[in-house]
């Protein structure tokens, strides 16, 4: 196993060489293992980046930030970004709702989502 497998962990803080089908047929498996922890995409986001992909490590960055968020919290940012379910000010609630969160980089994908929604004329009516 490689030293990058072997720090990648679960939410829970579980290491990955933790995970096993033996582990989950013992129900010795919590919701948070099956999760990723936050300190692994942001490595994978390094990796992805040093490997020529910053777009990937961009995502990857996002994706730590949403690891602390609910389940239903970010269906709901999701929800909100699709065409002509929100309205501008709702997407800036939205994205002040992520930077109180910690979410600074999601915050601004938000808001420039806005900004293209609204060019685009695809927001809805307040």
């Amino acid at each position: 196993m490689s030293d990058d497998a072997l720090r990648a962990r679960a939410l829970s803080g579980r290491p990955l060489g933790e995970i096993t089908l033996q582990a989950a047929v013992r129900s010795g498996l919590s919701p948070a293992d099956l999760r990723i922890h936050p300190d692994t995409l942001r490595h994978q986001a390094a990796v992805a980046e040093e490997h020529g992909n910053p777009q990937l490590g961009e995502n990857l960055r996002r994706a730590a930030e949403l690891t602390a968020l609910p389940d239903d919290e970010v269906l709901a940012v999701y929800e909100a970004l699709r065409p002509g379910r929100s309205t501008r000010a709702e997407l800036d609630e939205i994205a002040a709702r992520l930077d109180a969160a910690t979410a600074p980089l999601c915050a601004a994908l938000v808001r420039e989502a806005a900004v293209a929604c609204e060019h685009r004329g695809v927001l809805r009516a307040s």
